[in-house]
């Protein structure tokens, strides 16, 4: 009875092992703050780029008809040390590759600790922070969202636009909110803009009045909440409208979403941001392929989050193999020119493009191009509040 156990065991290795082999299973994950200060974003995020593995998958033609299995786990966002673990499981658990992760705190640190040390290449869909662009990464790391160095800039030029004279500045003490308050403080200041305060916030507070008081002590035409908006940003901005002390808000992207209208509609109607994001042909072709997918495309990096996970499928597809290296050599030739254009529910024609040696360039929802480093040169959507919802005014 023994051996007789032992040899249905090694049979079911021997099988498990060759249905892997044989595209039952290449194991990709997604890493993205499902708790924490932006858990209404992330799950859009998630689905979009699971959308694009399932595209892959159920198109029959990637690497000969292999199919991805997805697993999750959940960066908090804010919380190195337990999305440093929660990396290190997925790690462990055989994944090719990451989609993932979203801040930029918890992004350097799994990239830094779990990834690259391992050989697992990392797209991030939303990491921001100018300090990646210099992260020692070996050629691992890659972000589908432009730098907050552009971003801050961006954002900076609304504010004038929308004839600010002075404003007061908060950011969360992360390097995410730091880094975009650096580059933002100093470009509206150039603008000829005042700026009355500039302080910083933690996240996961009870009560968040003296950060308020402060801020209305110094005043403006308007506060500038870089943040995130399910924790401490929504809370900032409650106070604030409770006080009377500012009624125009000047949103950074992790402040863009629909809770955070759902929660203070009307009462935002003078406010603005902007965030990372096409509405090029892209993002039109991919708007239609998420609602087919049941997802809504209109909150921040869902298209960030689709591209990151097609490049991930393609650069297989181009080197020829499901193993970590073979992203790791390949995502840069599939991200941009030359090759044939390839946009949102296309990924059977570049996967079959690819099988006979030719050239793609993947463009996707947001008009993908990588910088010598491996990071988006990227677009951004202004946006303003009316009728106590997100529009769109324009791309910059």
């Amino acid at each position: 009875m023994k051996k007789l156990l032992i040899g249905i065991f090694v049979f079911i290795l021997s099988f498990t092992s060759k249905a892997f082999s044989d595209g039952h299973g290449i194991k990709m994950g997604i890493i993205l703050g499902f708790t924490g200060p932006i858990e209404t974003l992330t799950p859009a995020m998630a689905a979009s780029a699971e959308l694009a593995f399932k595209e892959a998958s159920d198109s029959g033609s990637l690497l000969g008809g292999k199919k991805i299995s997805v697993e999750r786990a959940d960066s908090t966002c804010v919380d190195s040390a337990a999305a440093t673990t929660a990396a290190e499981g997925l790690v462990s658990g055989g994944v090719v590759a990451i989609m993932g992760a979203d801040c930029s705190g918890v992004t350097g640190a799994i990239a830094t600790n779990v990834a690259v040390p391992n050989g697992v290449v990392m797209i991030s869909p939303s990491a921001t922070s100018p300090g990646l662009t210099d992260l020692n990464d070996n050629g691992y790391f890659f972000r589908t969202a432009p730098s907050d160095a552009r971003g801050g800039q961006v954002l900076a030029d609304i504010t004038k636009d929308r004839k600010v004279k002075s404003l007061a500045v908060t950011h969360t003490n992360n390097d995410y909110g730091k880094g975009l308050a650096d580059v933002y403080v100093a470009a509206v200041k150039a603008h000829g803009i005042k700026v009355t305060a500039v302080t910083a916030h933690e996240e996961g507070k009870g009560d968040y009045g003296a950060e308020v008081a402060t801020l209305a002590a110094a005043g403006g035409d308007a506060l500038a909440v870089l943040g995130y908006l399910d924790q401490a940003g929504g809370s900032i901005i409650q106070g604030s409208l409770d006080s009377g002390s500012f009624d125009t808000f000047v949103l950074s992207d992790g402040m863009i979403g629909d809770s955070l209208t759902d929660r203070f509609g009307k009462d935002l109607n003078k406010s603005f941001g902007s965030l990372p994001g096409s509405m090029g042909k892209g993002a039109g072709i991919f708007k239609e392929v998420a609602s087919a997918g049941g997802i809504d495309s209109s909150g921040p990096y869902t298209g960030e989050s689709y591209d990151a996970a097609a490049l991930i499928t393609l650069a297989m597809q181009a080197g020829g193999k499901a193993d970590r290296m073979t992203v790791q050599k390949n995502v840069m030739s599939v991200a941009n020119a030359p090759g044939t254009k390839i946009y949102p529910g296309e990924l059977k024609k570049a996967l079959d493009l690819l099988a006979k040696g030719k050239a793609v360039n993947y463009e996707g929802a947001t008009a993908v191009e990588f910088t010598d480093v491996g990071e988006a040169f990227g677009s951004f959507i202004e946006k303003e509040i009316k009728g106590g919802k997100f529009k769109d005014k324009k791309q910059r």
